[in-house]
């Protein structure tokens, strides 16, 4: 397995420090709005990568995704709405969950809190043992990093030293890029603001306290072996959580950094809530467009390229993921065919096969090349419809592929997708049968419009009726 690691520049031999584990931290999100899909461009990214480490490089997986559920935001937020911090952030937690169910990411072993008690008091240990080691001042009741205290400060971001204000403060938990100044660590808080005191006076964490020290306790100790997250998370969050954790520790604090790059409106512009131009991926399923349709678009680009998104782009691939289940329902009913099934697979096609599984594999170790991986499953999936097509495919040979495709899907997790969407029809089952009836009384008072308008309008939502002797069936489309 070879990853680009943001914090070398270039590609790197991977492989996990201990027990064969890859031990690997994830940004979350802010739980101050609803995630939307340029969000979800990252976790399904990194969902491809879990799947990837375990499913191909055969290393166990631990992976901790925290919510940030305290910060500037989350706090304006939650008083604007006139309710408590726990209660404004829950819903967005909820919501995230509902969305990576939807789009089939695995959970993850741990999804901490920034709020949760063991969590404040590790980020408050970790405080203390920076002022032990001399990398912290206070100010106004706040306590702050002094980055002239950590000589390889930037080295994640490539910072200019000339540029670094070493002295000045910041109290705001996001500030622009390449601003880089003392930042804070516990923040005095006003009257109404939620606060904690677990040992460096009343108040409450900063932004980029939260990831070092969760990661470090969930995980095991420095050093962790991936962090990943966006890359607008380069600097100053992920700068500061290493400055924060190796003047802690004393030790390195992770061996690679994975970043994925931005989603791109097809005008050009980043998706971001900051510039109110945001899809969710409950918008994208209420406009009829499929999650496994949306998930294929958010892995088909390369993680570390932008992604362009256009609405086109998901009709897309929906017309590929068709293609490769039309492929897939050809070669399950000749697996399931009894004639022939006593016979050998063809010598040339289990060759084709095995070198279809090996690409695709070496395709995705090789910095996580989902594009390179797509491009060899459907190519088989174009040799495979050729037999066929020409009556060179039996029910050996279908056995023999069927396994391939799931090694494929336990990496890209949309076939499972998709297939789950086609046994639970978007229009409720209790609702078809209504309509059914509806129409069956429309028909006997011979009002054929009202009727005719039911059958179409069932069409539209992707489901077909038929009219037989023993009554009105239906299926999807």
């Amino acid at each position: 397995m070879r990853l680009y690691n943001t914090l070398t520049r270039q590609e790197d031999a991977f492989v996990p420090l201990r027990d064969n584990t890859v031990r690997m931290y994830t940004c979350g999100l802010t739980v101050y709005a609803r995630g939307h899909i340029g969000n979800f461009r990252t976790f399904v990214s990194l969902d491809v990568l879990r799947r990837t480490l375990r499913e191909v490089s055969g290393f166990g997986v631990r992976q901790v995704m925290n919510f940030t559920d305290v910060d500037d935001r989350t706090i304006i937020e939650s008083q604007k709405a006139g309710v408590s911090l726990r209660d404004y952030t829950n819903q967005y937690i909820a919501a995230f969950r509902e969305d990576a169910e939807a789009l089939g990411l695995e959970p993850v072993e741990e999804t901490p809190r920034a709020t949760d008690e063991d969590n404040l008091r590790s980020m408050v240990e970790m405080i203390q043992a920076l002022d032990a080691n001399g990398h912290t001042y206070r100010s106004d009741g706040s306590v702050y990093f002094k980055i002239s205290t950590l000589p390889d400060y930037g080295k994640l971001a490539r910072l200019d030293h000339d540029g670094i204000q070493s002295g000045a403060r910041v109290d705001a938990d996001k500030y622009e890029k390449d601003d880089a100044r003392d930042f804070v660590l516990w923040k005095a808080t006003t009257e109404h603001e939620p606060t904690w005191d677990f040992g460096v006076g009343p108040g409450r964490p900063g932004w980029h306290i939260e990831c070092s020290a969760m990661a470090l306790r969930l995980l095991d100790g420095a050093p962790i072996d991936i962090h990943a997250g966006g890359v607008d998370l380069v600097f100053p969050h992920h700068e500061n959580e290493i400055a924060q954790a190796e003047g802690a520790t004393g030790k390195p604090f992770s061996r690679f950094w994975v970043h994925c790059e931005h989603l791109l409106l097809d005008e050009g512009v980043k998706m971001s809530k900051s510039l109110g131009n945001v899809f969710t991926v409950s918008e994208v399923l209420e406009r009829g467009h499929r999650a496994s349709t949306l998930r294929y678009v958010l892995l088909s680009v390369h993680y570390r390229k932008q992604l362009r998104f256009a609405w086109a782009s998901l009709d897309q691939a929906d017309e590929a993921l068709k293609r490769l289940m039309a492929c897939l329902t050809r070669i399950e009913g000749i697996a399931a065919t009894t004639a022939g099934q006593d016979g050998e697979p063809h010598p040339e096609l289990a060759e084709r096969l095995e070198q279809a599984s090996q690409a695709f594999g070496a395709k995705l170790e090789q910095d996580l090349n989902v594009p390179g991986a797509l491009g060899v499953m459907f190519e088989l999936v174009r040799h495979l419809n050729t037999a066929m097509d020409d009556g060179d495919l039996g029910p050996p040979d279908a056995q023999l592929a069927l396994p391939v495709f799931e090694r494929f899907d336990a990496v890209l997790g949309v076939m499972a997708l998709r297939r789950a969407e086609e046994a639970s029809p978007d229009v409720p089952v209790d609702e078809i049968e209504q309509l059914i009836a509806d129409r069956k009384a429309a028909r006997a008072r011979r009002d054929f419009a009202a009727a005719d308008g039911i059958r179409d309008d069932l069409d539209t939502r992707g489901v077909i009726l038929e009219d037989t002797a023993a009554g009105t069936r239906w299926k999807r489309k």
